[in-house]
């Protein structure tokens, strides 16, 4: 069973600069916000892309099964928290 912490350990060890929120309680069910520069001029797709292959040896083996995600960039995070 894969944990918060480890999820939030891989992205952000694959994902230079990244800060991950991660929130789940069941073991395999997780909510993820993933926070990048990297994720400048890309695409929400290959954004998400990005986050799935820093997870990719815990999906293929199924102990992460669900995974709702969103990804930012460091602007649109700050945007998001002002217009709350």
């Amino acid at each position: 069973m894969i944990t918060t912490t480890q999820i939030k350990t891989a992205i952000e060890a694959t994902i230079t600069g990244a800060v991950a929120i991660i929130n789940g309680d069941d073991g395999v069910h997780f909510d993820a916000i993933v926070i990048a520069e990297q994720f400048t001029n890309l695409s929400k797709v290959k954004q998400q892309q990005l986050v799935y292959q820093a997870l990719d040896g815990a999906i293929r083996s199924g102990e992460l099964h669900a995974l709702a995600l969103k990804t930012y960039t460091p602007t649109e995070w700050e945007m998001k928290g002002s217009q709350q």
